[in-house]
């Protein structure tokens, strides 16, 4: 029994734990196991007390039978709830989805393949703590088990929007991460569609911490991810940065004009010199594909940017959540004799 003088203990934190389903058919239930310890109230290294109260498993409309598993998982364990998109959306607009749907204090989202590894939970949470911040990304010890050459092509990728596009740290995001449960479910409210999640965050969330953790190979699975979806995800992150792009083309456009004033000063004083000019053709060619690549990639960025604009200003959804197919007219289905 407390004393009168002595203050109240604290509440636990709350964490709705999110997981984009796309392929997890074979994965799924595991990594909803693993969870389960997490479900009684823990006490973190740092002496916080906490308990995840829900999963939430939304499904991407992925090419397996992860439905079937996540109404099992639901059955079995009262804290797994399912949501359902219309259609595939991808894994940023599933996760708000998610976020939008939570009622935790904090919101975690992890990848369903079981990369990452539950037992950090208490570590995000302290970090956020400790350094007052609402977004603590995991930050692996270890080289991620994608390969060499897709970690460098990830690596390369973050930091090209960090210097060309005055990004914030992208180094630091992950996947596996722990936000602030008003800041994820404000974010989920006003990201419009094909946002990059984590520089939306970075609009209201301000400064991101970090917690080191190790990452685990993915449970008997390739990886999901083709060449061309990581480089649809590239390039969602350019656009969702802002708009230095725009000022890149700017920036290109004023660099050729230079360096067309330059080439043209230098055929003037060899001219004047008296000496002979080449035939001409090679440096045609060359300014022309240099000048028309340069338009062609201008108009490119800017043609993306309107899209962007246009998509939203018609009112196209990040996401539609449904109820589930099978619950409703889709799963009526006729009974055989």
């Amino acid at each position: 029994m407390t004393s009168p003088l002595e203050p109240p203990s604290p509440p636990a934190h709350r964490i709705s734990v999110v997981v984009p389903v796309y392929g997890g058919a074979t994965t799924l239930g595991e990594v909803v196991s693993e969870l389960e310890p997490w479900t009684d109230e823990f006490t973190t290294a740092a002496g916080h007390r906490a308990v995840v109260t829900e999963v939430l498993l939304v499904h991407d409309h992925g090419p397996d039978d992860s439905p079937t598993v996540m109404r099992t998982l639901a059955e079995k364990y009262s804290w797994v709830r399912t949501l359902w998109l219309s259609r595939n959306y991808g894994q940023h607009a599933a996760t708000l989805a998610g976020m939008a749907s939570s009622g935790g204090d904090w919101v975690v989202t992890m990848d369903e393949d079981g990369q990452h590894d539950p037992a950090y939970l208490g570590d995000l949470l302290d970090v956020a703590m400790a350094e007052q911040v609402a977004v603590v990304y995991a930050q692996p010890t270890n080289p991620p088990p994608h390969g060499a050459l897709r970690n460098a092509a990830s690596r390369g990728a973050k930091r090209v929007i960090e210097i060309a596009l005055g990004g914030t740290d992208t180094s630091k995001y992950q996947s596996y991460r722990l936000v602030l449960g008003e800041i994820a479910r404000s974010t989920a409210a006003f990201a419009g569609a094909g946002v990059y999640l984590d520089v939306a965050l970075g609009w209201v969330a301000g400064e991101a911490g970090t917690a080191p953790v190790r990452s685990r190979q993915e449970l008997g699975r390739e990886s999901g991810y083709s060449t061309r979806r990581l480089l649809s995800h590239f390039w969602r992150m350019v656009l969702s940065s802002g708009t230095r792009g725009l000022r890149t083309v700017s920036f290109l456009g004023v660099t050729l004009a230079v360096v067309g004033a330059v080439f043209a000063l230098a055929l003037a004083v060899m001219r004047i010199a008296g000496n002979s000019l080449p035939a001409g053709w090679t440096s045609t060619i060359v300014v022309l594909l240099l000048t028309s690549g340069a338009i062609l990639f201008s108009l490119g960025i800017i043609a993306e940017y309107v899209g962007v604009a246009v998509n939203m200003a018609m009112g196209k959804p990040a996401y539609l959540m449904v109820s589930d197919p099978d619950a409703g007219p889709l799963g009526r289905r006729p009974t055989r004799p």
